[in-house]
């Protein structure tokens, strides 16, 4: 248990959380929608410091990155709890966990305790993931400084549902980010999220156009709910106008969880009808998750189209760039975060890791 951040004590004792838009009022012992933030002594702590549910080394492709240092590994872990009540979480077994239940160990992790696990694990990064890390922010923060303090680097998975001031203080100290924008319409984020939209739009935006973060966006396509093509267009001519052509932008399949036992998975054809739809609107990068599609997975070069990036699944199979980033073929530099180092791939091609 840690004393947290982003908090104001009313005159009646009450206490008001500031991290993000859903602004709980909680009085002495009571905990937030989120369940890992508790009022005690006239302040909020953080129940979910330090305990995490468990630790992986995942492909970076997993977070979905695919323009973060490709064919490299990530140390990922996450917490319990969640600042959104969505009735289709993919995680729910941990979002919708309390901190008072048995999924997140007893054992505390400092930040070191983590950034040696990394380091021993052979990842270059970190990632805060699993559960949306905006309500553990305190521990990621400090794990974070730790990790560049060691020259790894970090990733934030997000839903992006933050207030201002926590937003530019958790992003100071985050190299890549991963946004799930879930919908794009005020009633589906009302209505299935718990939530509300514009903030997460202003999270997209402020990351696009106010910091150096590499983000990727992320889209989770439920059929009958947000897979409209109309939707989806005005979706990616949002991220167009708002973060620029080389904004990766992801599509990945549904499959029936938690609340939503009765809606059927997302068709393969759907990701790629959507993908058709956001590369007519002039993105550069869009890609399909959760299904076997080679094309959708395959990164192209916006000069020569090119395949630059060939993956099946998470597992990087050709790599056509040289140092910087740069296309083989025509010299054309693709957006992302790529080094000069080289870096084994999954069939012995080469990667490049930088500083």
């Amino acid at each position: 248990m840690q004393a947290a951040r982003w908090y104001e004590t009313e005159p009646d004792g009450k206490v008001l959380c500031t991290l993000c838009p859903r602004d709980c009022r909680l009085s002495e012992g009571q905990s937030g929608f989120c369940f890992v933030r508790r009022a005690q002594g006239g302040k909020i702590v953080s129940l979910a410091y330090g305990h995490s549910t468990g630790f992986a080394s995942d492909p970076i492709e997993k977070k979905p990155l695919n323009h973060f240092y490709p064919g490299t590994q990530v140390l990922s872990f996450g917490t319990v709890g969640c600042n959104l009540g969505c009735r289709f979480c993919q995680n729910w077994d941990i979002s919708k966990a309390r901190e008072s239940g048995r999924t997140m160990a007893q054992v505390e992790h400092t930040p070191r305790d983590v950034v040696d696990l990394a380091v021993d694990a052979g990842c270059p990064s970190i990632a805060f993931t699993y559960n949306d890390p905006v309500i553990w922010a305190e521990w990621a923060i400090d794990v974070a400084k730790e990790a560049h303090r060691r020259g790894l680097k970090t990733v934030f998975v997000t839903a992006g549902y933050v207030h201002a001031k926590a937003r530019e203080e958790i992003f100071e100290h985050m190299d890549a980010a991963n946004v799930d924008l879930k919908g794009f319409t005020e009633g589906f984020y009302a209505k299935y999220t718990l939530s509300h939209l514009a903030p997460v739009l202003e999270t997209l935006e402020y990351l696009a156009r106010r910091t150096r973060v590499w983000t990727e966006v992320t889209n989770l396509v439920i059929p009958g709910l947000n897979d409209a093509p109309e939707e989806t267009r005005r979706l990616s001519e949002w991220i167009r106008d708002h973060m620029g052509i080389d904004v990766p932008l992801h599509f990945t399949a549904f499959h029936p969880d938690y609340k939503m036992q009765d809606v059927p998975a997302t068709p393969a054809r759907t990701l790629v009808a959507a993908r058709r739809i956001a590369r007519e609107v002039g993105l550069h990068h869009v890609y399909t998750g959760n299904v076997h599609d080679l094309e959708g997975q395959t990164t192209f070069c916006p000069g020569c189209q090119a395949p630059v990036i060939e993956r099946d699944w998470h597992a990087v199979r050709a790599y056509r760039l040289g140092p910087g980033g740069r296309c083989l073929r025509c010299g054309t530099a693709i957006a992302g975060r790529f080094g000069d180092e080289p870096v084994r791939t999954t069939t012995g091609h080469r990667a490049f890791l930088g500083a």
